[in-house]
Formats: C-alpha cells, structure tokens, sequence
C-alpha cells in the first residue's frame, strides 16, 4: 500500500472529507493544548518573551519533512503525486507579510482564531469577524488586483529546485536551521525573563 492514499484510489470524496474533519479536530485539540488558543501566549513570540509557537512550528515541519523524506526513500510514497501550490513571489510575498501584521496586532493567525473560538474566548471571535470581513473586502477589490495576483509565477517550486541542490542536502539544512533557532530561541528567552525580572 503506498500513499497518498486518495491519489491511488484507497477511498474516495467523502471518505477524504470524513478523514479531513477528523485530523483537523486533533489539530485543533493539539493547537488548543499547547497553548495555541490564547492571543497572549502567540503574541509572546513577538516581545520573545515565550517562543514556543517557533519550537513547536520548526518541530512540526521537521518532522514532516523527515517523514515525508523517508517514506519517499523507501517507497511508500510517491511525492510525485502530493499536491504543491503553485508559486506567485510578490503577490504571495505581501500576502505572508499582511497575514503576519495581522498575526502581530491580533495575536491570532486564521487558524488559531478557531481555535480560540472553539475554547470560548470572545477574542477569537472578534478576529473570525475580522477575517470574513477581510475576505469579502478583497473579493470585492479582486477585480481591480487581478493582473498583481497572478504576477511573478515560477510554476510549483520546491526549495532543492529553487537552489538547484539534492533533496537530501536541504533537508539536512533545514535540520540544521532548525537546531540553531531552537538553540537561539533558548538564549533569547532566558535574556528577556531575566530583564523582566530586573524590571520588576
């Protein structure tokens, strides 16, 4: 049996939607258990007060990546058939950075509102209101930013082809930035609760 699953035929439409529902309530119950739900604990990652949300984020895609490298070597999964988005440089640029302003002033990104939501804050409601609003705002304009949307595309790019490197070589590099943020994330905590301390 190899994977993805849906591309060979393992089971079909609703069957993907069910398994879809399913891996997205324990996403969010991980979410909501690491802390992930409260605006106080994202927003930390800012005043690098807690940095928490880049450990477990630089965790999850290691460990995705080395899962995903590995099942790939053996021959249980054909990454030919995993699907990759197709890539708009600028127009994707300034959409990560607008989603990052938004991520610094309301202390959610989209996915974590959810959550927020789902544990009974009234903030992750207000930036849910807030997205939708932000949605219809840009259906409304979409028109007028056609010809910018579909600007810079490079086709589905991966990092290794970008940098014209091995796949293995930039997994081991991406291992290796993630060691040092962990390592320097670490120092940069214990320096800003020792200035807290001094402040109080």
């Amino acid at each position: 049996m190899n994977a993805p699953f849906f591309k060979f035929g393992f089971f079909g439409n609703e069957v993907s939607l069910i398994l879809a529902f399913v891996i997205g309530i324990a996403f969010g119950f991980a979410l909501e258990r690491g802390g992930f739900g409260n605006a106080r604990i994202l927003a930390a990652q800012f005043y690098f007060t807690d940095m928490r949300v880049l450990k477990v984020m630089f965790t999850a895609i290691v460990t995705a990546m080395l899962g995903v490298y590995y099942l790939t070597w053996i021959g249980w999964l054909d990454l030919s058939l995993v699907y990759i988005s197709d890539t708009y440089m600028l127009p994707q640029a300034l959409g990560g950075f607008i989603l990052g302003v938004g991520f610094v002033i309301g202390g959610y990104c989209p996915g974590t509102s959810v959550v927020s939501f789902a544990s009974g804050r009234l903030d992750g409601l207000i930036f849910i209101l807030g997205v939708m609003f932000g949605i219809f705002v840009f259906g409304v304009v979409f028109p007028l930013i056609n010809s910018f949307y579909y600007s810079t595309y490079m086709g589905k790019v991966t990092l290794q082809e970008w940098s014209d490197t091995s796949y293995g070589f930039m997994v081991f590099l991406v291992v290796v930035m993630a060691l040092a943020a962990f390592v320097v994330a670490e120092k940069v905590e214990k320096k800003m609760s020792e200035k807290l301390k001094v402040s109080k």
